[in-house]
Protein backbone atom coordinates (compact mmCIF):
# COMPACT_ATOMS: atom_id res chain seq x y z
CA UNK A 1 0.00 0.00 0.00
CA UNK A 2 0.83 3.46 -1.26
CA UNK A 3 0.39 5.95 1.39
CA UNK A 4 -1.58 8.93 0.49
CA UNK A 5 -0.97 12.05 1.11
CA UNK A 6 -2.59 15.37 1.53
CA UNK A 7 -1.61 17.67 -1.87
CA UNK A 8 0.26 14.70 -3.50
CA UNK A 9 -1.54 12.74 -6.38
CA UNK A 10 -3.72 10.15 -6.03
CA UNK A 11 -2.32 7.45 -8.36
CA UNK A 12 -4.90 6.03 -10.87
CA UNK A 13 -7.27 3.19 -10.68
CA UNK A 14 -9.97 1.64 -12.46
CA UNK A 15 -13.05 -0.73 -11.83
CA UNK A 16 -16.34 -2.24 -12.24
CA UNK A 17 -19.54 0.44 -11.50
CA UNK A 18 -22.74 -1.03 -10.60
CA UNK A 19 -24.06 -0.72 -14.01
CA UNK A 20 -20.68 -3.14 -15.28
CA UNK A 21 -19.45 0.61 -17.16
CA UNK A 22 -15.39 1.29 -16.29
CA UNK A 23 -14.95 3.85 -14.46
CA UNK A 24 -11.36 5.41 -14.18
CA UNK A 25 -10.16 8.27 -11.82
CA UNK A 26 -8.02 10.03 -14.72
CA UNK A 27 -11.06 10.75 -16.61
CA UNK A 28 -12.40 12.55 -13.96
CA UNK A 29 -9.71 14.99 -14.36
CA UNK A 30 -10.96 18.74 -14.25
CA UNK A 31 -14.01 18.44 -12.06
CA UNK A 32 -13.75 17.51 -8.17
CA UNK A 33 -14.34 13.95 -6.99
CA UNK A 34 -15.78 12.81 -3.60
CA UNK A 35 -14.84 9.09 -3.07
CA UNK A 36 -16.61 7.44 -0.39
CA UNK A 37 -15.81 4.26 1.05
CA UNK A 38 -18.89 2.06 2.50
CA UNK A 39 -18.83 -1.12 4.39
CA UNK A 40 -21.71 -2.84 2.72
CA UNK A 41 -24.80 -1.79 0.70
CA UNK A 42 -27.97 -1.95 1.58
CA UNK A 43 -27.16 -1.65 5.70
CA UNK A 44 -28.14 0.78 7.61
CA UNK A 45 -25.44 2.92 8.34
CA UNK A 46 -24.17 2.99 4.61
CA UNK A 47 -27.61 3.39 3.37
CA UNK A 48 -27.93 6.42 5.95
CA UNK A 49 -24.62 7.46 4.41
CA UNK A 50 -25.67 7.23 0.91
CA UNK A 51 -28.90 8.44 0.93
CA UNK A 52 -26.57 11.86 2.80
CA UNK A 53 -24.50 12.08 -0.16
CA UNK A 54 -27.63 11.67 -2.85
CA UNK A 55 -29.65 14.37 -1.07
CA UNK A 56 -26.40 16.99 -1.16
CA UNK A 57 -25.59 15.60 -4.80
CA UNK A 58 -27.04 18.99 -6.52
CA UNK A 59 -25.06 21.19 -4.29
CA UNK A 60 -22.15 18.93 -5.16
CA UNK A 61 -22.59 19.10 -8.69
CA UNK A 62 -22.73 22.88 -8.05
CA UNK A 63 -19.26 22.92 -7.08
CA UNK A 64 -18.59 20.84 -9.93
CA UNK A 65 -17.82 17.54 -7.94
CA UNK A 66 -18.65 14.15 -8.92
CA UNK A 67 -19.79 12.20 -5.93
CA UNK A 68 -18.79 8.32 -5.95
CA UNK A 69 -19.80 5.30 -3.52
CA UNK A 70 -17.19 2.23 -3.10
CA UNK A 71 -17.42 -1.16 -1.76
CA UNK A 72 -16.63 -4.52 -1.70
CA UNK A 73 -20.07 -5.16 -3.11
CA UNK A 74 -20.82 -6.75 -6.41
CA UNK A 75 -21.55 -4.68 -9.23
CA UNK A 76 -25.05 -6.75 -8.94
CA UNK A 77 -25.23 -6.20 -5.30
CA UNK A 78 -24.49 -2.39 -5.52
CA UNK A 79 -27.08 -1.71 -8.94
CA UNK A 80 -29.71 -3.21 -6.36
CA UNK A 81 -28.53 -0.47 -3.51
CA UNK A 82 -28.60 2.44 -6.18
CA UNK A 83 -31.97 1.45 -7.76
CA UNK A 84 -33.73 0.84 -4.50
CA UNK A 85 -32.60 4.73 -3.02
CA UNK A 86 -32.34 6.03 -6.39
CA UNK A 87 -28.68 7.33 -5.97
CA UNK A 88 -27.35 9.90 -9.12
CA UNK A 89 -24.52 9.00 -9.20
CA UNK A 90 -22.18 5.73 -9.55
CA UNK A 91 -21.32 2.76 -7.27
CA UNK A 92 -17.87 1.29 -7.52
CA UNK A 93 -17.28 -2.62 -6.99
CA UNK A 94 -13.83 -3.19 -5.43
CA UNK A 95 -14.23 -6.76 -4.52
CA UNK A 96 -10.50 -7.30 -4.88
CA UNK A 97 -9.85 -5.03 -2.09
CA UNK A 98 -7.41 -3.34 -4.69
CA UNK A 99 -8.47 -0.05 -4.27
CA UNK A 100 -9.32 0.01 -0.56
CA UNK A 101 -5.36 -1.27 0.07
CA UNK A 102 -4.56 1.62 -2.01
CA UNK A 103 -6.59 4.21 0.12
CA UNK A 104 -5.50 2.19 3.52
CA UNK A 105 -9.03 2.05 4.36
CA UNK A 106 -9.28 -2.53 5.41
CA UNK A 107 -9.46 -2.49 9.03
CA UNK A 108 -9.40 -5.64 11.70
CA UNK A 109 -12.96 -5.26 13.24
CA UNK A 110 -14.86 -6.91 15.54
CA UNK A 111 -18.66 -8.26 14.10
CA UNK A 112 -20.65 -10.42 15.80
CA UNK A 113 -18.61 -10.57 18.44
CA UNK A 114 -16.00 -12.09 16.21
CA UNK A 115 -12.99 -10.89 14.47
CA UNK A 116 -13.19 -9.90 10.67
CA UNK A 117 -11.03 -7.40 7.83
CA UNK A 118 -13.81 -5.06 6.69
CA UNK A 119 -13.75 -1.08 5.39
CA UNK A 120 -13.42 1.54 7.60
CA UNK A 121 -15.96 4.51 6.30
CA UNK A 122 -13.49 7.21 5.01
CA UNK A 123 -14.17 9.62 2.10
CA UNK A 124 -11.39 11.20 0.03
CA UNK A 125 -11.57 14.58 -1.76
CA UNK A 126 -9.33 14.88 -4.88
CA UNK A 127 -9.35 18.18 -6.27
CA UNK A 128 -9.54 18.36 -10.96
CA UNK A 129 -5.94 17.70 -11.09
CA UNK A 130 -5.77 14.68 -9.23
CA UNK A 131 -4.21 15.69 -5.77
CA UNK A 132 -5.59 14.76 -2.50
CA UNK A 133 -6.87 17.30 -1.07
CA UNK A 134 -8.34 16.04 2.53
CA UNK A 135 -8.99 12.74 4.17
CA UNK A 136 -11.87 11.95 6.60
CA UNK A 137 -11.07 7.96 8.10
CA UNK A 138 -13.39 6.69 10.92
CA UNK A 139 -16.11 8.68 9.42
CA UNK A 140 -19.09 9.09 11.89
CA UNK A 141 -22.25 9.22 9.44
CA UNK A 142 -24.52 12.10 10.98
CA UNK A 143 -23.56 15.95 9.08
CA UNK A 144 -20.56 14.14 7.19
CA UNK A 145 -21.67 14.56 4.12
CA UNK A 146 -22.80 18.31 5.05
CA UNK A 147 -19.13 18.75 6.10
CA UNK A 148 -17.50 17.15 2.85
CA UNK A 149 -19.17 19.81 1.02
CA UNK A 150 -18.69 22.45 3.12
CA UNK A 151 -14.76 21.37 3.12
CA UNK A 152 -15.30 21.50 -0.94
CA UNK A 153 -16.49 24.99 -0.67
CA UNK A 154 -13.50 26.25 1.65
CA UNK A 155 -11.21 24.59 -0.94
CA UNK A 156 -12.72 26.38 -3.86
CA UNK A 157 -12.81 29.62 -2.12
CA UNK A 158 -8.67 29.22 -1.64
Amino acid sequence: MTELTIDAPVPDFSCLTDTQATWQLSAQRGRWVVLYFFPKASTPGCTVESEAFRDLDPRFNECNAQVVGISRDGPKALANFRAKHDFPFPLLSDKSQTICNQFGVMRDKIMFGKPARGIERSTFLIDPDGLLRQAWRKVEVDGHAEAVLETLKNQQAG
